[in-house]
């Protein structure tokens, strides 16, 4: 199936390391242009220096969570790319245990974060001919698991917020969704810390996956990617659910 994205411009915050990567590699492979973002200064230019030979791609060390910082970075990608097609909300800070300082930055990054790179897009997006808004749950903002508190919480929030925007900007040719990952492992990340750090957790986490595994970034990125594409145009409001049959609730 062709996407249609050749020629597209997407902006993809954490672009980094997993799902957030992912989705920028998926990106370019299909032919769009990527800019992309995310605090680690160096693991950006590192990783823009990687995929300089897949494609037209900018990455630039951000703050998410900083206001000012988040909408200059937009200003800049958008001016590099030559406008904004689609923009993929994809930083988490990963606050779990419930703490008042858990709670804060989980609001700051999570959820300010996604409101902010919108509020900084829209003005390009409005100017597209295929503007696409995704952000990134999780299945932990559906149900109650481990992660229920600030974690839990900013997820189920930014799935309200995204459902909203679909409502709002669907007479401008908007279309917003958000996509919910399930347990997904990679080296480095939450679930292989989690492996070494609480190996009891893990093998239950993994139990209760009737896959008998966890997805990975490029299974992910791939849903992320179709339900910010053209080839998905009829497609706002949803909240994609991606977990291998992990979550039992039934979405009616």
């Amino acid at each position: 199936m062709d996407l249609g994205l050749t020629g597209l411009r997407a902006l993809v915050t954490g672009g980094t390391r997993g799902i957030g990567r992912a989705v920028v590699e998926t990106f370019l492979d299909e032919g769009a242009s990527v800019a992309f973002c995310a605090r680690d200064a160096a693991a950006v230019e590192a990783l823009e220096k990687e995929l300089a030979s897949r494609g037209t791609v900018a990455g630039t060390s951000v703050d998410v969570g900083d206001p000012a910082g988040l909408a200059t970075w937009v200003e800049q990608a958008a001016e590099r790319l030559g406008g904004i097609d689609i923009v993929v909300s994809n930083v988490s800070a990963l606050a779990i245990p419930d703490t008042p300082e858990n709670w804060a930055e989980s609001l700051r990054v999570d959820l300010m974060g996604t409101v902010g790179l919108v509020n900084a897009a829209l003005p390009h997006l409005e100017a597209s001919s295929h503007a696409s808004i995704v952000t990134i749950s999780s299945v932990s903002g559906r149900e109650i698991d481990f992660a229920a508190g600030p974690y839990g919480t900013a997820k189920a929030a930014i799935a309200h917020y995204t459902q909203g925007l679909a409502n709002q900007l669907a007479p401008k040719g908007i279309r917003a969704n958000s996509m919910s990952p399930g347990n997904t492992y990679f080296e480095g990340g939450v679930w292989a810390g989690i492996q070494t750090g609480n190996p009891e957790l893990y093998e239950l986490a993994l139990g209760l996956n009737p896959t008998g595994r966890m997805g990975t970034p490029q299974e992910m990125a791939r849903s992320i990617v179709f339900l910010a594409s053209p080839a998905s145009s009829f497609t706002s409001g949803a909240n994609m659910l991606v977990d291998g049959a992990l979550t039992r609730g039934v979405q009616l």
